[in-house]
């Protein structure tokens, strides 16, 4: 609620006529002050300088707001609307059953943690996923770590695939599920090694990628809800094993308040 590109974007918005709502974890803050109205998310204060909890807070709270959204244009059926709203219920039962696989995490970490770069891929509403993924492992491991939507992994970053470079593949049940497992498939045949994201009970992935994190199976609107945790463990996990200050990584701030 404090970051400086937020605010003046907020401003901006506001000097063109449109209406503004903030969806803001810091009460009181700066953000909270200018907006038209907010949306807490009520995650508590995030300790660390690079935001987990915050993150996954922000994406229900988006969620929801969705669903509103949609029944008040009619553009939701009510079945559909019940159907997430009940599965986001879950949730927070469902994050702690990905957390119990951090030994799991653990492991794999150990496996990858001299690697020099990492590759994220992710279709659809998994795409910002990859991103959150990458981004994390950069921060508190200082690992260079590259994100790109999956279907436009032939547009250049296939270029960089060889036994040396991890692919973290989201590869969950969703519409896109045969497209992204076909992008395993490349990735394998040109000798990269594929940390898959996938839904409990898949066999197929298992076939292609080298290590697999399951996650409990959920809307695939809610996918990245589950998804996000295992790359934020393997951030962590690996910065731990580099002996990096996993709370304050260096030349970081919380929020940046300078243009």
């Amino acid at each position: 609620g404090e970051t400086i590109d937020t605010l003046e974007a907020i401003r901006e918005a506001k000097r063109k006529g449109a209406g503004t709502l903030g969806v803001i974890n810091a009460k009181g803050s700066s953000i909270t002050r200018e907006v038209d109205d907010t949306l807490y998310i009520h995650a508590g204060p995030e300790i660390g300088v690079a935001s987990t909890k915050a993150y996954i807070a922000m994406l229900a709270a988006m969620g929801m707001l969705s669903v509103w959204m949609g029944r008040a244009k009619g553009t939701l059926g009510e079945r559909t609307a019940r159907e997430i709203l009940g599965e986001m219920r879950k949730l927070p039962r469902l994050v702690e059953e990905v957390l119990e696989q951090r030994p799991h995490v653990a492991k794999i970490a150990e496996k990858y943690h001299q690697a020099q770069d990492y590759l994220f891929l992710g279709r659809h509403i998994q795409a910002p996923t990859a991103y959150e993924g990458a981004l994390k492992l950069k921060e508190i491991s200082y690992i260079h770590a590259e994100a790109y939507p999956a279907g436009e992994m032939k547009h250049g970053p296939i270029a960089l695939i060889d036994e040396r470079l991890p692919v973290v593949v989201l590869a969950t049940q969703s519409p896109f599920y045969e497209k992204t497992l076909s992008n395993i498939q490349e990735v394998r045949a040109r000798g990269g090694r594929v940390i898959a994201v996938a839904t409990e009970g898949d066999a197929e992935v298992g076939r292609f990628a080298q290590d697999v994190i399951y996650v409990p199976k959920v809307h695939h609107l809610l996918a990245p809800v589950v998804s996000v945790v295992p790359l934020q463990l393997l951030a962590y996990e690996t910065a731990v094993l580099l002996g990096r200050d996993v709370d304050q990584p260096r030349n970081l701030a919380k929020s940046v308040t300078v243009e």
